[in-house]
């Protein structure tokens, strides 16, 4: 099974729009959004119906972790729970306050009376949806929930069964921005990271600090450095950066407002302007699929 992975260690530098692209061009596949707090490949895919009900997506609970509730007819008011807690969320006249809630079970343990339970933390959704792309997996993190990094995981599980269904041997996966655990969770023994960088400085860094991760995790990575007339020295400096870390440039594009306005139509940006852009994202893939 070949993935590519398409992340970017600074967030607006064109990862989905890029993504986007590729879903649209290239061999069959099946499609993923492993960014889970803030996904937005669905707004360009636009997920069909796979479900009973016309126009909707199927959808799964995604639970993880566990919460206190507290039955109030069997509560004694002793106070116990409210004094054992140590993340505050009970209150001296009990009551629960579920968003300091961090699932230890110590309220329950102590509670002479039984008056608490845990149960199973509903932490957001993920989805499996059909789209012009192909089958694609995605998910949404609830408000303020936690344990990104095991939703990525349920969506590339997820990803990994589709395709063995499908008879599918490549997996697109649009990653999270940053360095933190939901890339981390994505990165882990996928086939080839493809990093989306731009010519600013915070770009660079964010980069380089990407690039070391791929390697911890000993991911082979390629560049993809987007908006590459934005500036011109800034660029020189990190085509010539990627020289001297051995990091190869799978391509380059320059700043268009053809991805703007694609973007608006719910459009990837080789549906919108074909001619200009479909050649060269095909001819990203055949460089990428060489190297994975």
């Amino acid at each position: 099974m070949r993935e590519l992975l398409v992340i970017s260690g600074k967030g607006g530098t064109g990862k989905t729009s890029i993504t986007a692209g590729l879903a649209a061009t290239g061999p069959a596949k099946v499609v993923a959004d492993c960014d889970v707090d803030a996904a937005d490949l669905h707004l360009i895919a636009l997920p069909q119906a796979q479900g009973v009900v016309p126009g909707t997506t199927q959808a799964h609970p995604f639970h993880s972790g566990q919460r206190a509730v507290l039955d109030p007819d069997q509560c004694t008011q002793c106070g116990i729970c409210h004094e054992k807690c140590h993340f505050n969320a009970i209150t001296e006249d009990i009551r629960l306050r579920p968003e300091y809630c961090e699932g230890c079970g110590m309220c329950a343990y102590v509670c002479p009376a039984g008056a608490i339970r845990m149960q199973e933390r509903l932490c957001g959704q993920w989805f499996r949806s059909e789209t012009r792309f192909g089958t694609m997996i995605h998910a949404a993190l609830g408000i303020a929930e936690e344990n990104s990094g095991k939703l990525v995981t349920t969506v590339r599980t997820v990803s990994g069964d589709t395709a063995r269904e499908q008879g599918l041997d490549v997996i697109l996966t649009d990653g999270p921005p940053g360095i933190g655990c939901p890339v981390i969770a994505s990165l882990t023994n996928t086939r080839m990271a493809l990093l989306v960088s731009e010519p600013t400085r915070s770009a660079l860094h964010d980069l380089q600090r990407i690039v070391e991760l791929t390697r911890h995790f000993r991911v082979p990575a390629a560049l993809l450095l987007n908006k590459a007339d934005i500036h011109p020295a800034l660029a020189d400096e990190m085509r010539a950066w990627c020289a001297e870390n051995n990091l190869p440039v799978a391509g380059e594009f320059g700043w268009t407002e053809d991805f703007t306005q694609a973007q608006l139509l719910g459009l990837a940006v080789t549906e919108y302007r074909p001619d200009a852009w479909k050649p060269r994202f095909e001819q990203l893939w055949e460089t990428l699929l060489a190297r994975m």
